[in-house]
C-alpha cells in the first residue's frame, strides 16, 4: 500500500498537467454560451472525461492493443493510438486556428454589425467529447506505462477530475477577464495539436519543451499586463 503512494501522487500530478489542456479548451468554448450555461458545459465536459477514462480502464486490454501496428506506410508504422492522435491533433489545430480567427476577425465584424453569432450547447458539448476521447486514450496509455495496479489508476482519474472541476471555474474566469491570455491559450492548444500530430507519426516532441515555452510566454504576458497600465499613468 505504501509503495503505491508515490506512483499515485506522480500519476495524479501528470494527469492534472495533461488535464489543463482539457480545461482551457472547454473554458474557451464555454465563452460562446450564455452565462447560465457556461458552468454546465464545464461540468459535463469534465465529468464525461472522467466517465470515458474510467470506462476505458475497464477495457484496459483493448486499450493496450491500440499500440500495436495496424499497417505501415512509407516506412512509418501506424497503430490505432497513432491514428487517434493524428485525427485529434488535426482537430485541435483546426479548432484553435478557427477560434483565433474568430477572436481576431469575425468578432470585430460582429461588433460592427452588432449581431454576434450564438452557438448551441449540444454542438459545443459534442466538440468537447471528441477531444475528451483523444486525451482520455492518451492519458490511459500513459497511466498504464507508469503503474501496474488498476486501483491506483482509478483513484488517480477520480482525484484528477475533482481537481479539474475545482480549477475550471477560476481558470475560465481568468481567461475571460484577460482576452490576451485567451489568444495565448489558443496558441497553446495549437502547439498541443502539433505535438499530438507529431506523436502519431512517431516524431516525439518532449512535452516539457512545450509547457516550458508556454509558461515563459505566460510570464511575459503577466509582466506586460502589469507594466502597460503604469506606462499609461506616466504618460
Amino acid at each position: 500500500m505504501t509503495d503505491a503512494i508515490v506512483p499515485l501522487i506522480s500519476l495524479i500530478a501528470l494527469e492534472v498537467i495533461l488535464g489543463i489542456d482539457n480545461i482551457i479548451f472547454i473554458s474557451i468554448l464555454a465563452d460562446k454560451l450564455p452565462e447560465s450555461q457556461r458552468g454546465s458545459l464545464r461540468f459535463w465536459g469534465i465529468a464525461l472525461a472522467m466517465v470515458m477514462r474510467l470506462g476505458l480502464l475497464a477495457f484496459i486490454s483493448w486499450i493496450l492493443k491500440l499500440d500495436q501496428t495496424l499497417f505501415t506506410l512509407m516506412d512509418i508504422d501506424f497503430s490505432g493510438k497513432g491514428l487517434i492522435l493524428i485525427l485529434g491533433g488535426l482537430f485541435l489545430i483546426y479548432k484553435s486556428t478557427k477560434e483565433i480567427y474568430y477572436k481576431t476577425e469575425v468578432a470585430n465584424q460582429d461588433l460592427q454589425n452588432e449581431t454576434p453569432k450564438k452557438s448551441s450547447f449540444g454542438r459545443l458539448l459534442s466538440e468537447v467529447i471528441i477531444l475528451d476521447l483523444v486525451f482520455s486514450i492518451d492519458s490511459i496509455i500513459t497511466a498504464v506505462g507508469m503503474v501496474q495496479e488498476l486501483w491506483v489508476m482509478y483513484t488517480a482519474v477520480i482525484a484528477t477530475v475533482i481537481i479539474m472541476l475545482v480549477a475550471s471555474g477560476p481558470i475560465s474566469g481568468f481567461i475571460r477577464k484577460h482576452p490576451s491570455f485567451k489568444i495565448l491559450a489558443l496558441c497553446f492548444l495549437m502547439m498541443i495539436g502539433v505535438a499530438l500530430l507529431a506523436e502519431g507519426f512517431h516524431l516525439e516532441i518532449p512535452k516539457g519543451y512545450i509547457y516550458f515555452s508556454m509558461a515563459f510566454a505566460f510570464l511575459v504576458d503577466i509582466i506586460q499586463m502589469k507594466t502597460v497600465p503604469s506606462s499609461h499613468t506616466r504618460s
